[in-house]
């Protein structure tokens, strides 16, 4: 039985070690950077290019030589008759005699060269074909710096949940003594039941918060995982640390860092926009211009009342062909005027939109350097509101068991404290959030 037991206790020992070993650390840049080729968007994104990459292959291969194969077998069920003159078989003038041409059975096998020589469509498929490329590189640009911005933001909470934790167990550890305390202290009959009882409403509040901030911890460890591209169940251990991040992440310089419109990404996808409806007119103009094409091919047929075509003995002719192709458009109907109009319009559509999108980058850069400049603001206020709190909160407790003050001022000053604390650790992970905002209003571009 003892044997048992120790090997029971082994395996435990060794899958919680196990588990302990699989479980991934991650710094802040790690994790960003891992997203970067893991997360399920930069996978799509990586896949959309190489689709565009044989997406213009497949265009390119249209104004290249094609050859194709034919091979066709016929059979009569019933023969085909023509009526000749009955003269011609020895019959009275005026009659008909019904005979067989050909044989039963025929096979051709041929193969024909196709070759584009001017089309002006394809001419402009091969420029579309480049501007869609870089349309989906760019689309995967744009798509790192919003994966970096969701990972720094579900990095943040983790830590932020993590901190809170810590803060919170400290907080229930000392309402517990402070409660113990008041008890003992009622029981002597030196002070008043509400005062008991104001602690216990306290004590209950901040355990609730407790279980609520744990819940969000784990939660927030799965929408990080999501972000990274990892199963959400995996285990992951973060080193950084909420303090270090906010070092890292205050830096005023970045408030002076100078826009570029043009290197901005959501300006050079607008820019790519018109040059593709600019394409689109002139591929409805060139539908206009004629189409030259030619073909050779060559083959080889075979005749039989039987199917004999394997035999050495069967007698093949060969044929060959070549044929030039040139197709004209005289006139639609103005349906080509038409469907150039709607392309004009189209272009001029994306010019409006390429200006409203100058505008709006510019504002969104002003919007996320103001917003960053008052969240570190805002953290400097909170960091001193919480060392305030913390003198007032410890000024009332001695106060309360001094018999000075009452249950309620004591009450009120912890909540206030736990407000600010709460202020603080949120001050701290605006400051993370804003700055990876403005970055990616900036379109510094991932390292």
């Amino acid at each position: 039985m003892q044997n048992k037991l120790i090997v029971l206790f082994s395996i435990c020992f060794i899958g919680l070690a196990s588990a302990q070993e699989s479980k991934e650390k991650f710094s802040l840049d790690e994790a960003v950077r891992f997203a970067i080729k893991n997360n399920y968007e930069a996978k799509t994104a990586k896949n959309n290019i190489d689709a565009a990459k044989q997406k213009k292959w497949e265009t390119t291969t249209i104004g290249l030589p094609q050859i194709s194969g034919k091979v066709d077998y016929q059979s009569w069920l019933k023969q085909q008759l023509s009526l000749l003159p009955g003269e011609l078989a020895g019959g009275a003038p005026g009659t008909f005699v019904a005979v067989p041409f050909g044989t039963k059975q025929t096979m051709n096998a041929t193969v024909t060269l196709n070759q584009l020589i001017f089309d002006g469509s394809y001419l402009v498929g091969l420029q579309s074909a480049k501007t869609y490329l870089k349309i989906s590189e760019q689309a995967k640009e744009k798509t790192e710096l919003t994966i970096r911005e969701a990972v720094i933001n579900a990095y943040g909470n983790v830590l932020v949940a993590e901190k809170s934790i810590g803060i919170l167990e400290s907080n229930l550890k000392i309402l517990k003594k402070n409660l113990n305390d008041t008890q003992k202290i009622y029981k002597n009959g030196l002070n008043e039941e509400e005062d008991v009882e104001q602690l216990q409403i306290t004590l209950a509040s901040v355990k609730s918060q407790l279980n609520r901030t744990k819940r969000l911890k784990n939660i927030g460890y799965k929408m990080l995982n999501l972000s990274m591209g990892r199963s959400i169940e995996k285990p992951l251990e973060l080193t950084d640390n909420l303090d270090s991040l906010i070092e890292r992440n205050i830096s005023l310089s970045l408030l002076s860092t100078e826009f570029k419109l043009k290197n901005h990404i959501d300006f050079k996808i607008a820019e790519n926009d018109k040059e593709s409806k600019r394409l689109l007119v002139k591929l409805e103009q060139s539908k206009a211009l004629p189409r030259l094409s030619a073909f050779v091919n060559f083959g080889y047929a075979g005749n039989a009342n039987s199917f004999e075509f394997l035999n050495r003995s069967q007698k093949w002719f060969d044929s060959s062909l070549l044929g030039i192709s040139l197709d004209i458009p005289i006139f639609s109907s103005f349906q080509r005027r038409s469907k150039t109009q709607q392309a004009k319009i189209e272009l001029e559509n994306s010019d409006i939109k390429l200006t409203q999108i100058k505008e709006q980058l510019s504002l969104e850069v002003a919007k996320a350097k103001s917003d960053y400049q008052f969240s570190i603001e805002e953290y400097n206020s909170a960091r001193k509101n919480l060392r305030l709190a913390e003198r007032i909160e410890k000024k009332q407790q001695v106060k309360f068991f001094e018999g000075v003050s009452t249950s309620f001022d004591l009450s009120q000053a912890q909540n206030q404290l736990y407000t600010q604390q709460q202020n603080y650790i949120q001050s701290m992970l605006d400051v993370i959030a804003k700055k990876a905002a403005l970055e990616k209003a900036l379109n510094i571009p991932t390292k």
